[in-house]
């Protein structure tokens, strides 16, 4: 099967991508770097001939609702019509657990996004997932002041990326259920907790202050609207297994201390 991958290139299209290309797939990369414009559709048409599914994992770089969903409609649109010339069957996309409860700041351009996949004319699944494992990492690279690393106080049900990609490969291979799936790790954790986790296992010090966000979305964080429903598909690693795995330090597990 031929699979195209809008935003392959970033951490969870590299997973999608080395996913079907281990299951013998032909994968297809959407991406500027490839020539591609997924905004304008500057050369989808050519990308997408002969693709049997597309699975959307863009992304966009922040917090602004107004960006943010300008950023999923005009991208969600043009791969729809696009995917309806070249005879594409189905359309799979990777949303987050909660955007429909919390369609705020940046959920709320996945919600948007959700939004144009169902009016779309194309079969779709959208996979919403909650936080990965990865989280951590990133947030401890882009949430800072000054010298000090911030922690957003957050409950959350983390799940390792390569999980992911492998569940959107499946939804590929079979036929659009028109609906959502959820997918969550098998355990809820402290978004502040893992960020410290992380950062101690990979040699970071410092003090790694909790902030509470403001706001819709900060108190969505927080009250566990973002946590899975009782229907949700569970993954299997775990953040400590994760945190092991991926920095060669064996893990106690040990909680940090929340503090503020």
């Amino acid at each position: 099967m031929r699979v195209a991958i809008a935003g392959g290139t970033g951490l969870v299209g590299r997973a999608v991508a080395d996913e079907a290309v281990t299951r013998g797939h032909e994968t297809v990369v959407l991406a500027r770097s490839r020539g591609i414009e997924l905004t304008t559709g500057t050369g989808l048409d050519h990308a997408l001939r002969g693709c049997t599914a597309v699975i959307d994992v863009t992304n966009v770089a922040t917090m602004k609702a107004g960006a943010s969903t300008r950023f999923f409609e005009d991208v969600t649109r043009t791969l729809l019509t696009a995917e309806r010339r070249a005879g594409v069957e189905r359309h799979v996309a990777l949303s987050i657990v909660g955007v429909d409860r919390a369609p705020f700041d940046y959920y709320a351009g996945k919600r948007a996004q959700e939004l144009a996949v169902e009016a779309g004319p194309v079969p779709w699944t959208v996979l919403r997932a909650t936080q990965f494992h990865e989280f951590a990492e990133q947030i401890h690279a882009t949430a800072k002041a000054g010298p000090l690393h911030l922690a957003p106080k957050m409950r959350t049900q983390p799940i390792a990326v390569r999980e992911v990609a492998s569940r959107l490969v499946d939804l590929a291979e079979a036929s659009a259920v028109g609906g959502y799936v959820e997918l969550a790790g098998p355990e809820e954790e402290s978004l502040v907790d893992m960020v410290r986790r992380w950062a101690r296992a990979t040699g970071r010090r410092g003090w790694i202050p909790a902030v509470a966000l403001p706001g819709g979305l900060g108190r969505a964080q927080r009250d566990g609207t973002l946590l899975p429903g009782a229907g949700a598909e569970i993954g299997v690693e775990t953040f400590t297994a994760w945190l092991e795995r991926t920095t060669g330090r064996r893990s106690s597990g040990r909680r940090e201390p929340q503090g503020t």
